[in-house]
């Protein structure tokens, strides 16, 4: 049999009419100069790509200087899927963007599950997360803030995964997170530069052990180099658990205490604000306080919330796009970031002499 290769304008329109079927565009398509920004192809290709899809009927040209409008058939619908959705808190606990992610796979024409029990209660065991996964009948995944072990049992699996956020990168998933390393950075640099010298991040196990996720190691290294030593006060290990939270907290201030924490998520840096109203102690002339993750509640927050601030909407968009692929035989494992950025807020302040 003679083989037969596609030219560059085939393969370009191979990958345009899956993309058109998936929904990225509606109505019409881009211009041929969008387009070579985006795909970075010449625009003789995508010309001659978007004429074989006017051939097609999957395009239809509207004249000179306009865009080509987009013609899918009456019965076009991408297939359903049962998507399961496996975070680290419950639904109910979870942010808004969870909630988006559920009705928009619903809009899509699939069904997202949310699992009988999250992360946390199967307290990261992968023993116990197997035996769930087993009795959940899905035919892909959505696990949250998953650890390495986790993922690395998933990513042994035949079903398709997406990790978001979670230790991943060791793995063929595919997975976004919003890129925290610069924030963290300058979150750090502008601590060292008020004057803090005694700086713990609290979070969740998965990101510190077997050893810090890169967000907590580039904390390390910032501090490392403004010549200050780290140890385990700067990323300690506790029980996880509210009440191993707050015997953290008890055992950090009782002698030396840290004159700034940086909370990896708002129900810690909630519960770290608790504590230290407790205790009389103010924010920030005592303690000045950072939260890992933007949050709606931050709006009505007086001093304002120190934190690190990202766009969700990306990140659904991604996962409905892949839950998509998934749906029509596509192989797609691309990993991703969107963008993040350290906001400093009334909560950070000068360290107490």
């Amino acid at each position: 049999m003679a083989l037969h290769f596609l030219s560059h304008a085939q393969q370009l329109a191979r990958h345009l009419r899956s993309e058109i079927l998936q929904d990225k565009w509606s109505g019409t398509m881009p211009g041929i100069l969008l387009l070579e920004r985006e795909l970075g192809v010449n625009r003789n290709t995508i010309d001659a790509a978007l004429k074989l899809l006017e051939k097609e009927g999957l395009l239809k040209g509207q004249g000179p200087g306009c865009k080509r409008r987009i013609v899918l058939q009456a019965n076009h619908t991408t297939p359903a899927l049962r998507v399961a959705i496996l975070f680290h808190d419950p639904p109910e606990e979870s942010e808004g963007y969870v909630s988006e992610l559920y009705h928009l796979l619903s809009e899509a024409g699939h069904t997202p599950i949310f699992t009988s029990k999250c992360l946390s209660a199967l307290r990261m065991d992968v023993k116990r997360i197997v035996r769930m996964v087993k009795q959940t009948p899905a035919d892909a995944w959505v696990v949250g803030a998953g650890s390495r072990e986790i993922l690395a049992w998933f990513a042994g699996q035949e079903i398709p995964i997406f990790s978001l956020f979670g230790r991943h990168a060791d793995f063929p998933i595919a997975a976004m997170a919003p890129d925290k390393v610069p924030a963290y950075a300058a979150a750090t640099r502008r601590l060292i530069a008020l004057g803090h010298r005694r700086i713990s991040v609290l979070c969740h196990r998965p990101l510190r052990l077997p050893r810090p996720a890169k967000n907590q190691q580039v904390l390390l290294d910032e501090l490392k180099a403004a010549g200050i030593k780290t140890n385990k006060f700067n990323l300690p290990d506790w029980k996880p658990t509210s009440e191993g939270f707050t015997a953290q907290l008890n055992a950090m201030f009782h002698h030396t205490p840290p004159t700034a924490l940086i909370l990896d998520e708002p129900h810690l840096y909630n519960a770290a604000l608790h504590f230290l109203a407790e205790r009389g102690l103010r924010v920030p002339h005592d303690v000045s306080l950072i939260c890992t993750d933007p949050d709606r509640s931050f709006i009505w927050s007086d001093p304002s919330v120190a934190h690190i601030h990202w766009n969700h909407r990306p990140v659904v968009r991604r996962i409905v796009q892949w839950v998509n692929n998934v749906a029509l035989g596509k192989n797609d494992r691309r990993k991703s970031s969107t963008k993040a950025k350290f906001v400093e807020g009334g909560t950070v302040g000068r360290a107490p002499k």
